[in-house]
């Protein structure tokens, strides 16, 4: 259950409040998960909500953009906006004693932003730019690449949109996009630092209460792309992506997961990192990350190598992979340990990152796991919990992306395969 320090409100329009006071700090920050992420982006208009996201903040309610920059910057607040799968997260962060008077100006921002039109070349040109990078690091494009191959679409199209979409979109997307989809009953606010919670619940209802929304919907799902996949790119270097199933935040069963990978893939003691670049120097960089949809989730992993050891990186990680619930240890297992109670720790000195996971546990569980909930369950897993999961959930398939001069080799791909 969640902390008892830990308040639920839902407002009159549905809007749902999570606030927790951290009175041993001086700040405060708050999370907003607005329901207009990339999945509603409309088939041939991929990249509509990142737009979205960069208009948002461009004048709202009364205010026009440079007034409402001007406002928050008084304030000290400091402020993000991204864009993801489901949601646009705006992120701030200020004094304590500043927070009621920003939520105010925030609150404009996710109701009743002005989306000009006159803006919409400069935030799409901005959208534009942020691709052409993506595109041009080959890393980036793997990982762009590699989701598309893990997941149907729209859940594995990048959020941020994709290049052959984005001279398409028009201001009335980015409207239709924010007036269909921007719901109260979605939204997800959350909250902490040294505030008084019945002053921020008030400051929210004033100024969200009266916000009524659109009609929503659901994405159109469509397939996923073919894999393995290899995208010609001549150069010194190949990048290698792997991917494959795994269980979501919200199952019994995650944090078993998480240890799993870590111990693949947890620092420098790691086996990816010790056994395939330090030991046998194959590659400058290798790595492995969970990866979560609300319902779905895999593993997602990268290495960097030269051509000529290619082959042999792949190879030597999808070994790793298949080995991995063979000689599990307490000294592997007591490292994740200290990993994960490290940033449970620092979370505990940061109100953004308090307030982001706050708003996190809410959206995937419906409830939040209490800091203490979440130690005691790393804490009970054990080195057998973490083999187990392991074998449950050996991959049937590994799904594989290659950028670089040549395709690889596939054969180790059906061993992984018929080794399940």
């Amino acid at each position: 259950m969640a902390s008892a320090d830990i308040i639920t409100q839902v407002l009159s329009n549905g809007v749902t409040v999570l606030v927790e006071p951290m009175l041993h700090v001086q700040s405060a920050a708050i999370t907003i998960l607005h329901p207009t992420g990339s999945i509603y982006d409309a088939p041939g208009r991929s990249g509509t909500a990142a737009v979205l996201a960069e208009l948002l903040p461009r004048g709202a309610g009364s205010r026009s953009a440079r007034d409402l920059s001007a406002a928050l910057d008084r304030l000290g607040v400091q402020r993000s906006t991204a864009v993801g799968p489901q949601h646009i997260t705006i992120s701030a962060a200020t004094t304590a004693e500043c927070l009621p008077r920003a939520i105010e100006l925030l609150a404009s921002a996710v109701t009743s932003p002005h989306l000009n039109p006159d803006d919409f070349h400069s935030a799409r040109d901005l959208v534009r730019q942020t691709l052409h990078a993506t595109e041009d690091e080959p890393q980036q494009r793997l990982g762009r690449h590699l989701r598309q191959c893990s997941y149907d679409a729209p859940w594995g199209l990048p959020p941020g949109g994709m290049l052959s979409d984005i001279d398409a979109i028009v201001p009335d997307d980015v409207r239709n996009h924010f007036d269909r989809y921007a719901r109260p009953e979605e939204t997800i606010i959350a909250v902490a630092g040294n505030i008084r919670p019945e002053q921020i619940l008030d400051e929210l209802q004033r100024s969200l209460g009266d916000w009524q929304g659109g009609p929503g919907g659901r994405p159109e799902t469509r397939p996923r792309q073919d894999a393995p996949r290899h995208i010609e790119h001549q150069s010194a270097q190949t990048h290698i992506g792997l991917s494959w199933p795994a269980v979501p935040y919200s199952h019994e069963r995650y944090y078993e997961a998480w240890v799993a990978v870590s111990v693949l893939s947890g620092g420098m003691s790691s086996r990816l990192f010790t056994r395939v670049r330090e030991r046998r120097g194959l590659c400058y960089a290798v790595s492995a990350s969970l990866h979560s949809l609300r319902d779905r989730a895999c593993v997602l992993g990268y290495a960097g190598t030269t051509n000529e050891r290619a082959q042999q990186t792949l190879e030597a990680v999808v070994h790793e992979i298949r080995g991995l619930p063979e000689g599990l240890t307490e000294a592997e297992l007591q490292r994740c340990r200290a990993q994960a109670k490290s940033a449970l720790i620092m979370q505990q000195e940061s109100t953004s990152s308090r307030a982001a996971s706050l708003a996190r546990d809410q959206w995937h569980l419906g409830r939040v796991r209490s800091l203490e909930e979440v130690r005691n369950i790393i804490d009970g897993i054990t080195a057998d919990d973490v083999r187990r999961y392991a074998l449950d959930h050996a991959p049937r398939e590994l799904v594989l992306v290659t950028i670089g001069p040549d395709p690889l080799n596939t054969d180790c791909l059906a061993d992984a395969a018929a080794a399940v």
